[in-house]
């Protein structure tokens, strides 16, 4: 399925970098199309205002059946970040029942999801934490015991960010310009980066075919 994959990523990416979205940045690391280089940008009246924090969000082979993974590059202190830097949010987890953390296959990872929508959640969940199942205890437990010794840890991290701020970048200092209200121009729809439902379902069955096929041949 590599080859669908590699369709509906190209056609993200196009959509991203035709028109980039306030709030995040991506790039391809290396020129691959499976490894993009993320810049998520603190948002105007948070604790994160005037941050720009890298992060590495990887695909799988059969993505979208299955979700990306997304680790920041540096130390970031937050609830929902594993000391690594991996990050613990319901739209990345597979999407099966899991009856440890009580979360339902509808919570999770659904093919619906794009880059797009998964990079909007992260940048809400940055100020608004889910604090009931944290992958980092002691942030958990401090956001919500002793909030002012969080927030000067969380201010710290986005002085320490930005050295990373690319050179000419401009961070957003208000609402208006992290999340603007303008219409989506349209792409031409005979870019060849553009795949629909329909292209991709041919194209994974081809692939598919092209298995059973290679198996035949060597059962044979």
């Amino acid at each position: 399925m590599s080859s669908a994959a590699t369709n509906v990523l190209a056609k993200q990416f196009k959509e991203l970098s035709t028109n980039p979205v306030p709030g995040f940045t991506v790039a391809l690391h290396d020129d691959n199309i499976f490894e993009w280089d993320v810049g998520i940008i603190g948002a105007p009246a948070t604790i994160y205002e005037g941050g720009y924090f890298k992060a590495t969000m990887k695909f799988p082979k059969d993505y979208p059946f299955n979700p990306p993974t997304f680790k920041f590059n540096n130390s970031f202190f937050h609830p929902n970040v594993y000391a690594d830097g991996n990050l613990c949010i319901s739209i990345l987890h597979p999407p099966v029942d899991d009856p440890t953390s009580g979360e339902t296959a509808e919570e999770r990872w659904n093919p619906t999801q794009t880059v797009e929508s998964i990079l909007i959640s992260i940048v809400s969940l940055l100020a608004d934490p889910n604090c009931s199942s944290p992958a980092n205890v002691d942030a958990g437990v401090m956001y919500r015991k002793n909030k002012e010794q969080y927030d000067n840890i969380v201010r710290a991290q986005v002085e320490s960010s930005k050295k990373d701020i690319p050179p000419g970048f401009k961070i957003p200092t208000n609402a208006a310009e992290f999340i603007p209200n303008k219409p989506k121009p349209e792409i031409d729809p005979d870019d060849d980066f553009w795949l629909d439902d329909e292209d991709m379902e041919e194209e994974m069955d081809d692939d598919m075919a092209s298995d059973d096929s290679s198996e035949e041949e060597y059962d044979g």
